[in-house]
């Protein structure tokens, strides 16, 4: 999993028929000091999320398909919760 920021939504007029009724978002992954970390990516949101939202990301694909109820879908990424505070334990990465 990893901590993201929600920076679009994605609109698909054709997508697979999985997918139908979920949104698309845009999300760039973040590191724990809240620089970006890589590429921002598409996930399918599970939460409601909104642009500006942090989240968390689930990035591997049977925990992101099922965590979206879509079992069996091709779904890479999702996001799965908001973060609402992060608390680092000093000398602990």
């Amino acid at each position: 999993m990893l901590i993201a920021r929600v920076v679009g939504d994605l609109v698909a007029t054709q997508k697979n028929a999985t997918h139908e009724g979920r949104k698309l978002l845009l999300v760039q992954p973040l590191n724990l000091d809240g620089s970006d970390r890589g590429d921002a990516v598409v996930a399918l949101d599970a939460v409601d999320a909104g642009v500006g939202d942090k989240v968390l990301l689930s990035t591997e694909g049977f925990s992101a398909m099922t965590s979206v109820g879509r079992p069996g879908s091709p779904i890479d990424m999702s996001v799965i919760g908001f973060i609402d505070h992060i608390e680092l334990i000093d000398g602990v990465h």
